[in-house]
């Protein structure tokens, strides 16, 4: 009888090595003693087909099944079954060859009825791997010495790998080698037994996995067909069922040209988050449906080291704040007060428990829920990002001097354009001049009236103080050097009154020569509220209720502005480089060309009331005080609303003013304190004004509900003056 040398091949070379166990070769004994008879059916050449078996592994499993059994009867075994299986093996022996392909056919189905015995889904016959990291990609730990941690949390070290010509002579001696595979998760090198090889072959042969499977098994007809007169159609197949349909393939042309022009759109695959929050809430998982989505109740929030027996000191809280949580609402009151405990036994029971259980049962299924969009923002990130105050020094801070002399509220103050003094004016009716440095008051002009404001001249030739009291604006001359008086004397001189009237023939002004003074008396019919001088020193502008009037002091000039009032004037200020003049109301502030006699822009305050006005010495930006304490910062080449208002004052805004070099200005309010802050200009257009709130200053005090009535700058000193209703004049200094 000849057999397959390749096979032959194959079985020589598994014979140095025995891969049975003698319990398995004891349950091929008993299968051999239940079917002593093999089903071989033999063909006409003498050969031997076995059924139910694979020819490949025939020779194999014989062969190996010899070793196992001359081991066995080499052992010394006390049981009956061996005796009896040795004497069986010893006597089939020596028959030839049709007995020994007998024999191999018997130990191929027994061990396949073995093995089909022993197959088992249970997934505690499973080896737990060693890896235990789980399902994580393996390039994390190409850079580690480990490959993860086994069942007791050591780390897993990587075996050193050969290099490629070790590896290949190592494989080359190996005759198992091509069952060697490598488990790149578990770092190790896996032998496939022959079991799987055999799964492996029929696989790759497009066959099922298990012999025992029958592809071809009879078909069971689902009808009854006994006991029917008829079949269920005796009519011929149709031709229409043969032929291709036309409609179909019109509709089919139909769908290509939609598809092709966009009217039919497909909808995108959804692309799966690569990450997700593993302790989220419910609700974030959950996609957003069309109809009523499914919202979870929101989680009871996790105990933590205040509900601990024994929590740390800085967690218990002290008697008076116990107190303090009695007076406070019951919703803001905190659920749980935190107690310590000496040990675990001495802890009482929650008397609260079952009220909260009850309350949480009651939220689950009672508590309206509602989903509501809520933008997750830092509010950190919401705040501007201002510049340190450190880098923005130098700018007044504390209180330096004290000016006392006046008995009456300070309404008004006013510096000279060296910064060497300052004038102030009070309702007592004197106008005091004060050396800045000292403090000492070196005059002193008794007026008569409750003096309103007070105005030094911006030119450092003409020292000329504008006085306005009453119905009276006075010039006096504030000289201290003989030249300057004398300059000054010469300018103020009036030989003869003068009367300027109306198209009425109506007195409005007077010019008079004041001899008390030395200087000269303007007469109105109405009460002057504020005096402004232009940058020259020539002109001045007054205002008066319903009514503004500019002045020439070299001409002796007076003359109504040539603009139409829109309301109540407030106050007035000059451009500091161009010919043009803001007039503020109550309600808006408006700006004039003085030269094309027209309205440049409207300045919208959107305020109740305004109180004071103040141009940068840029001429660009201007601020607006309110009497809602509210500050409004006017970009004009901007816009001509507010670019930015400022609530910084709870009572109303007395006055607001501009430092002439530094980037400071400063508001003062009715309580008793004065804001100064940092705004910067910058010359580019395309970058918006810096505004930074720096210091509070505080110091005066109220006097029949009075604060601060005005502030001014130092000329050429980041120092501020304030004036307030307590007869105080201070001056802060950085």
């Amino acid at each position: 009888m000849t057999t397959d040398p390749v096979e032959r091949s194959d079985s020589s070379g598994d014979e140095d090595s025995s891969e049975l166990s003698i319990e398995a070769s004891h349950d091929v004994r008993k299968q051999r003693k239940l079917t002593p008879e093999a089903d071989v059916h033999q063909s006409d050449d003498g050969s031997s087909d076995e059924v139910g078996s694979d020819r490949d592994y025939n020779d194999d499993d014989h062969s190996e099944s010899e070793e196992s059994d001359q081991n066995i009867e080499g052992s010394d075994s006390s049981e009956d079954e061996d005796d009896v299986y040795t004497s069986e093996v010893e006597g089939t022996s020596d028959h030839g060859d049709g007995d020994n392909n007998h024999g191999k056919e018997d130990q191929s189905e027994s061990e396949e009825s073995h093995h089909g015995v022993e197959e088992s889904d249970s997934s505690e016959d499973e080896v737990a791997p060693r890896n235990t990291v789980g399902d994580v990609p393996l390039r994390w730990y190409e850079d580690e010495e480990h490959i993860g941690y086994d069942i007791s949390g050591k780390k897993l070290k990587k075996k050193e790998r050969q290099d490629a010509l070790n590896s290949f002579l190592a494989n080359a001696d190996d005759s198992k080698n091509w069952r060697k595979i490598y488990d790149q998760y578990n770092d190790e090198e896996v032998e496939l037994t022959k079991e799987q090889t055999k799964l492996i072959r029929r696989l790759l042969k497009g066959k099922a996995p298990h012999a025992d499977f029958d592809p071809y098994a009879p078909y069971v007809d689902w009808f009854a067909w006994d006991g029917a007169k008829h079949p269920l159609s005796n009519a011929p197949e149709p031709k229409r069922r043969f032929i291709p349909s036309k409609w179909e393939s019109k509709k089919v042309v139909q769908y290509v040209r939609a598809i092709r022009n966009g009217l039919i759109k497909f909808d995108k695959p959804k692309e799966e988050p690569r990450f997700y929050h593993l302790w989220g809430d419910d609700s974030s998982s959950k996609e957003k449906s069309g109809g009523l989505a499914y919202i979870p109740a929101p989680k009871p929030k996790l105990p933590g080291h205040e509900e601990s027996y024994n929590p740390s000191l800085e967690y218990i809280p002290t008697q008076e704040e116990i107190n303090q949580y009695q007076l406070m609402f019951e919703e803001d009151r905190p659920k749980f007060i935190p107690k310590r405990f000496t040990s675990l036994r001495s802890v009482p029971a929650y008397d609260k428990s079952l009220k909260e259980s009850f309350e949480r049962c009651l939220d689950l299924y009672l508590c309206p829920r509602v989903r509501k969009k809520r933008i997750n923002i830092d509010p950190e990130s919401l705040k501007p990002k201002l510049p340190s105050r450190k880098d923005l020094k130098p700018y007044p801070t504390t209180c330096y001097l004290e000016y006392r002399g006046h008995n009456g509220p300070v309404m008004s103050i006013s510096t000279d354009s060296s910064g060497q003094w300052i004038a102030s004016g009070s309702s007592d009716g004197t106008v005091r001049i004060w050396e800045v440095e000292t403090g000492r008051c070196l005059r002193v002009f008794e007026i008569g009236e409750e003096v309103k404001h007070v105005a030094w001249n911006p030119s450092p030739e003409l020292p000329i103080l504008a006085v306005a009291a009453g119905q009276d604006v006075f010039l006096l001359n504030a000289g201290f050097e003989e030249e300057e008086q004398r300059r000054v004397k010469e300018l103020l001189h009036l030989e003869t009154p003068i009367t300027v009237d109306d198209s009425g023939n109506s007195s409005f002004v007077t010019w008079g020569q004041d001899d008390e003074h030395e200087g000269i008396k303007l007469k109105h019919f109405k009460s002057v509220a504020s005096v402004e001088w232009h940058r020259k020193g020539d002109y001045f502008s007054i205002v008066m209720p319903a009514d503004i009037l500019s002045y020439t002091l070299s001409k002796k000039v007076t003359q109504r502005i040539p603009f139409k009032l829109h309301g109540l004037p407030v106050s007035t200020a000059f451009h500091p480089t161009r010919s043009v003049f803001f007039i503020s109301t109550k309600k808006n502030v408006r700006v004039y060309d003085l030269l094309k006699l027209k309205l440049i822009k409207k300045l919208e305050s959107g305020a109740r009331e305004v109180s004071s006005i103040s141009v940068h010495p840029g001429g660009d930006n201007v601020i607006v005080g309110t009497r809602e304490g509210k500050l409004s910062w006017f970009d004009m080449d901007l816009s001509s609303k507010p670019y930015r208002i400022l609530k910084c004052h709870p009572k109303d805004v007395t006055n607001v003013a501009f430092h002439r070099t530094y980037p400071l200005f400063a508001s003062c309010s009715d309580d008793c304190t004065a804001y100064v802050f940092h705004g910067m200009v910058y010359s580019d257009l395309n970058q918006n004004p810096l505004i930074v709130p720096l210091e509070i200053l505080r110091g005066h005090s109220s006097t029949n509900g009075r604060g601060v009535m005005d502030c001014k700058f130092h000329p050429r000193q980041p120092w501020l003056f304030t004036a307030g209703a307590d007869s105080m004049i201070k001056l802060f200094c950085n």
